[in-house]
């Protein structure tokens, strides 16, 4: 039984396989490439010496940007959670900037960095910097008072308290907060190499358009961004699994 339960994703997905090859071999136009020729169009991303180049180029520039995001915000996040007045003052600015989508912060970016790696993760940084700051400010609203009374009537320091009981407290939601947060970075940086760049798996997509309407690279381009980002929420949802952590998790 658990066999055919972990074989239900892969019958799923060859069934989504077969009904597409069986709907693209019977356009009467052919708009859309079917997952034959896109395969081939991805072995001939791998002779060119494309396809590990433009997907180290997409992974570079979110993992600069969101790793320096989580640096700035979480302990930004924890500070201003922790400190009633922080977040008096600064909630309405956060709110403000908090509803402006990075992609508006193009023009800007391409002005103060021009055209280059700098600006796609200038990018990724802006939309990962908020998202990770708000999951920090609320884990720590979050946490029970009676944890943070019970350890000031034990004498810890508040040194000590921070260690003890606010971090033990706050990393669930903050693995949760990083999970969804990268995944809005890895959408933000498609849209940002479709503009600000010249590699990566967005500028594959619009060149794979512009270069003759190669749509089986397109179609390449796009299945590599859903591989990846799977693979990336998978990585970063294993975090829940380490056994220190489980605790602020639901048994199913």
């Amino acid at each position: 039984m658990t066999l055919l339960v972990r074989l239900r994703p892969v019958a799923f997905i060859a069934v989504l396989l077969v009904a597409w090859h069986i709907a693209a071999a019977r356009q009467a136009v052919h708009l859309l490439p079917g997952p034959i020729a896109v395969a081939f169009g991805l072995v001939e991303l791998a002779q060119r010496g494309l396809l590990v180049k433009y997907v180290v180029a997409s992974l570079f520039r979110v993992t600069w940007g969101f790793m320096s995001a989580a640096i700035i915000a979480i302990p930004a996040g924890l500070a201003i959670g922790w400190y009633r007045r922080a977040e008096m003052s600064l909630n309405p600015l956060i709110q403000i900037f908090r509803p402006i989508s990075p992609l508006a912060w193009i023009p800007i970016s391409i002005l103060w960095f021009g055209v280059g790696d700098v600006a796609a993760i200038f990018l990724i940084f802006l939309a990962s910097l908020l998202p990770l700051t708000l999951t920090a400010i609320n884990a720590v609203e979050s946490i029970p008072t009676v944890y943070i009374n019970a350890g000031r009537n034990f004498g810890l320091s508040p040194a000590s308290l921070v260690y003890r009981v606010l971090y033990p407290a706050v990393i669930p939601q903050l693995i949760i907060g990083l999970r969804i947060t990268l995944g809005i970075a890895w959408l933000v940086v498609v849209a940002a190499e479709m503009i600000a760049v010249n590699s990566g798996l967005g500028f594959l997509i619009v060149d794979a358009r512009n270069a003759g309407n190669r749509y089986d690279l397109v179609v390449a381009g796009m299945v590599l961004i859903g591989v990846i980002g799977l693979l990336l929420d998978t990585g970063m949802r294993s975090l829940e699994g380490i056994r220190s952590l489980r605790w602020g998790y639901s048994e199913d």
